[in-house]
């Protein structure tokens, strides 16, 4: 196997039996994350679990997203798209998280790649651009990202088309084409896209 791979946490099901596996066998390795509702009412800790996770879950794959953008740059990956599973570390549930597998260290051009000093700065260059357009996109009111020149970002989400964006930016579609130099209507999934004055 090779390839980048970036997860986030499953609402539900792994995406695929890999990420269960994986999931599975790291979880029973460490019992790290989450929060401990068992002091809570059964009703109330599912309410409050569901509440917190909800935005959570959104923001984590939107930033899974924007890293797997820049990575696909450095490298192959291994999913063309995110992965979802049960990762007891990617269980906080006020903070996005997303967990990259780099490479796979039983593949030894990819093992050899890792030792690159090279490589590895690429591959950092990959992860931050990705964060870096994630906040870009969606900076918390009040931050230094916010206040950056007040350039309106988005990250392109599954589901995303230019008309939806439109919408919710109010803008027009050919404002948002101009503003990018889109000569249609075409998005892919951890594009980022300037959102012009409206």
């Amino acid at each position: 196997m090779s390839g980048s791979s970036v997860y986030t946490l499953a609402s539900g099901a792994a995406t695929s039996s890999q990420a269960r596996w994986l999931a599975d066998k790291e979880n029973s390795a460490d019992r790290i994350g989450g929060v401990n509702l068992d002091d809570k009412a059964p009703d109330l800790s599912k309410t409050l679990w569901e509440m917190a996770q909800g935005g959570t879950l959104e923001h984590g794959g939107l930033v899974a997203q924007a890293v797997l953008a820049n990575l696909s740059k450095v490298g192959a990956v291994h999913h063309g798209k995110v992965q979802q599973a049960g990762f007891a570390v990617l269980k906080a549930p006020d903070i996005p998280s997303i967990l990259v597998e780099t490479a796979f260290i039983s593949n030894p051009d990819e093992e050899k790649r890792l030792n690159s000093a090279d490589h590895q700065a690429k591959l950092a260059r990959a992860l931050l651009g990705g964060i870096k357009d994630y906040f870009a996109a969606h900076a918390p009111p009040g931050t230094r990202w916010a206040s950056k020149g007040g350039i309106r970002r988005h990250v392109i989400n599954h589901g995303d088309t230019l008309g939806r964006i439109a919408k919710q930016y109010e803008v027009s579609i050919s404002s948002l084409r101009s503003a990018n130099r889109l000569s249609d209507d075409t998005l892919r999934i951890g594009q980022v896209l300037t959102i012009p004055e409206g």
